[in-house]
């Protein structure tokens, strides 16, 4: 397993980008990028600081005028030429996306990179259509309208689980509204966020619109949610975290858009297609091996199939290969780091006191995964509701079994945790799907399948999962400032509503 992707040249000149051109950070402390496939150093560099932040930040300020007083037709061309550009480096992407995260390569060239292409693609042509309510006379005396304006500096942070597509999520509807970003992603996985923005300034997006910080989230993350000119932060990682963010943002009343923790169930019921429902639980429990915040990890099945489910299921998950993440045939690649796998690790062994192992369990120990942050695709059983596997998001490629009795039984058990970001439902009853996805609490219900998502539609939680929408035309309310603009038809100097003030009716 050899360096597939030349990270130590290609940011030679520094891991932050700032006013169109790389830089190194001033924190006076350095990261070590680690692959988690072999635990090699990538690439070790200097951290951001609150210099650097506050240098983007400025870019960022200096460029808004510009950046929100062009068109949309011109924005939106900007971005075609992006996903134009993203499209043409697909291979270079996927290669950096795959050492940097461990991910399977088939994933980041089938998954990854096409889904950020696309959302690039969606968003130029969004940009033409920032649309408000239709002008009308709704006192009778005035003409009213609604214009949608940018809102300004957004500072957003972004997760180590999907970096590409999380900078592509932060940042591009961000732009197509007009505004200017400052985008902190995790130090762990600066790569893509980085190749990116030089991919935004090769097709003619000006300086200091998209700029990068790559620094710890106490120092550069901290300083970018509070610093006072940016407008709006929008955040996607822990709820832990988030509430932390929230706490930071409010002292500056900024906008808020967080994006939280999840724990989706996968609701089965007994009339349920039983090999659709095992191969959609695998998949959904197991991509990004697990590390997915909608990956499915409570699998609630209907008494009669319970037996015939939990066997299927741990059958086809120890067929999963897991291997080198550049090997066309691996299917699970490792964790992101010995650290995480260790946390995943030490909730399956608590379990053990209170539930059963089906299978997995443990870290492989074959030739060339040794070295690695992996481990073997995960079933458990015989776990209470209130269990700390149950209610507790794990974020590795671990799923949980429970059976239920009564539809009403189900549903209930789906929705008692603290999240509700997605959730699937398994039936050939349309009836019964549509009572589930009525009553069940989670921003995206999907019926008989489990993970696609798509650029039209919008991606965001319900409770402790945080709120406001990435994707889609809706994350424009997110980056969007709402006008309401009001023209008086009277021409007439005192209003019949001033005697209200003064004086009589007239």
């Amino acid at each position: 397993m050899g360096n597939r992707f030349p990270a130590r040249d290609r940011f030679a000149d520094g891991a932050q980008f700032i006013d169109g051109r790389l830089r190194p950070g001033t924190s006076g402390r350095t990261h070590a990028v680690v692959d988690p496939a072999t635990g090699d150093e990538l690439l070790t560099y200097e951290l951001a600081g609150a210099a650097d932040v506050d240098a983007a930040v400025a870019a960022a300020l200096a460029a808004f005028p510009g950046w929100a007083g062009a068109t949309p037709g011109e924005r939106s061309d900007a971005l075609h030429r992006f996903a134009a550009v993203l499209a043409e480096r697909a291979a270079e992407f996927a290669a950096a996306e795959s050492l940097q995260c461990g991910k399977p390569i088939k994933l980041s060239t089938e998954f990854d990179v096409p889904g950020t292409v696309d959302n690039a693609a969606f968003f130029a042509g969004a940009a033409r259509h920032l649309e408000g309510a239709s002008a009308g006379e709704y006192s009778g005396d005035h003409t009213s309208y609604v214009r949608r304006e940018p809102i300004g500096v957004v500072g957003s942070i972004a997760p180590w689980n999907y970096p590409l597509q999380m900078a592509a999520w932060k940042i591009l509807p961000a732009v197509a509204a007009g505004n200017t970003i400052v985008l902190k992603p995790s130090e762990l996985t600066p790569f893509t966020s980085l190749m990116f923005a030089q991919a935004a300034q090769e097709a003619g997006i000006p300086d200091g619109v998209i700029n990068i910080v790559n620094g710890a989230g106490a120092d550069a993350g901290e300083r970018l949610v509070g610093h006072p000119d940016v407008v709006m932060t929008s955040f996607t990682g822990s709820t832990a975290v988030g509430k932390r963010v929230a706490e930071i943002a409010t002292a500056t009343v900024k906008r808020l858009h967080l994006e939280l923790g999840g724990k989706a169930p996968f609701l089965v019921f007994d009339d349920a297609d039983l090999e659709a429902a095992v191969q959609g639980a695998v998949a959904g429990a197991l991509i990004n091996t697990g590390q997915d915040c909608t990956a499915a990890t409570r699998a609630y099945v209907q008494r009669p199939l319970y037996d015939a489910f939990v066997s299927a299921v741990a059958a086809l998950m120890e067929t999963v290969r897991l291997g080198d993440p550049f090997a066309p045939s691996t299917d699970m690649g490792p964790l992101i780091s010995y650290a995480h796998r260790d946390r995943v690790a030490g909730i399956v062994d608590r379990a053990r006191g209170y539930a059963r192992v089906v299978t997995g369990g443990a870290a492989p120990d074959g030739a060339g995964l040794a070295e690695g942050a992996y481990y073997r695709p995960t079933l458990v059983v015989d776990a209470a509701q209130d269990s700390e596997i149950v209610q507790s998001e794990i974020f590795g490629p671990v799923l949980v079994v429970l059976p239920f009795d009564s539809d009403d039984e189900g549903i209930r058990l789906a929705n008692d945790t603290p999240y509700g970001l997605a959730a699937s439902v398994w039936s050939r009853d349309v009836y019964r799907t549509g009572r589930a996805t009525r009553e069940i609490k989670a921003g995206c219900v999907w019926v008989n399948d489990h993970i696609p998502i798509i650029s039209e539609m919008p991606h965001g939680g319900y409770k402790a999962s945080g709120y406001g929408k990435d994707m889609s035309a809706y994350s424009f309310e997110e980056y969007t400032q709402v006008k309401h603009v009001m023209y008086d038809n009277t021409a007439v100097a005192r209003k019949d509503w001033h005697r209200t003030i003064f004086g009589d009716r007239l």
